[in-house]
């Protein structure tokens, strides 16, 4: 069974996840404090940041797909509000797998947790 999922709606949430991301990484927001905890220094090209955006262009577009897929299936199985099993659907796979991995990640790194 392959769910029926909205093309335009996973590009949008691809686009504003792009555009939170963009403004949530610059210096004036949590950029710096990112790149001092991350050990990140700027080597101030722009072809240095064409191969990290492409690829989270892409997991971004593939993280959409997979949450719209798994919020249809999820209304086929509980039915009632697509809303609230979109939300229901998206804290649970957010705690199953984003929680859970930065939890682990930061446990065993030296640095300050998030």
């Amino acid at each position: 069974m392959i769910p029926e999922i909205n093309f335009w709606g996973v590009l949008v949430a691809t686009i504003s996840s792009m555009v939170v991301g963009s403004l949530w990484y610059t210096p004036k927001v949590f950029g710096n404090y990112w790149m001092r905890t991350a050990n990140v220094s700027p080597s101030g090209e722009a072809k240095d940041a064409v191969r990290p955006i492409i690829l989270t262009l892409i997991v971004s577009f593939v993280s959409a797909w997979v949450l719209a897929g798994a919020a249809a299936i999820a209304q086929d199985f509980y039915g009632g509000s697509f809303l609230w099993n979109s939300v229901l659907t998206a804290l649970i796979l957010w705690g199953g797998f984003t929680a859970a991995r930065f939890v682990t990640h930061d446990a065993f790194e030296a640095g300050p947790p998030g």
